[in-house]
């Protein structure tokens, strides 16, 4: 209506959606808020972008992406994570972890892939490929 193009508009607000949250469009997210701590085990069948904390273990069968000064004290397991926050326990990732500038791991590291940009830390033992992702998935099932 008042000349806006609404497919442009669809297009730039889903590319900038999609960039903040580290999600493909279209794809269901759950998001934790600043302010918002959640304590004991959380598990989720779809997306979670974290911006808050959680105390407790996290089972996520989708993508987690954890925003800046989000927290996690606990294990994590996900097919596919993006960390710009800070995680004190192991990470088990079926695919592809990456590492944001932000990032801090004080634990043991499993992934098929990772990316680590500059800035981003980590604690512990790092193990990367096939065999490290499918052995330490797995054992999220349990």
């Amino acid at each position: 209506m008042f000349g806006t193009n609404t497919k442009e508009k669809k297009n730039g607000a889903s590319a900038v959606a999609s960039i903040n949250s580290g999600e493909k469009e279209g794809a269901a997210t759950t998001v934790i808020a600043k302010g918002t701590v959640i304590e004991g085990k959380f598990a989720c069948a779809e997306n979670v972008r974290l911006d808050g904390a959680i105390h407790g273990e996290v089972r996520i069968e989708k993508r987690f992406v954890m925003g800046d000064g989000s927290q996690v004290l606990g294990n994590i397991f996900a097919r596919d994570a993006a960390i710009k926050g800070r995680i004190k326990g192991d990470v088990h990732v079926k695919e592809a972890l990456h590492l944001m500038e932000s990032a801090v791991i004080e634990g043991n590291i499993a992934a098929k892939t990772m990316i680590v940009e500059e800035g981003a830390r980590y604690n512990g033992s790092c193990q990367i490929g096939d065999v490290a992702a499918v052995g330490h998935h797995t054992n999220a099932k349990n």
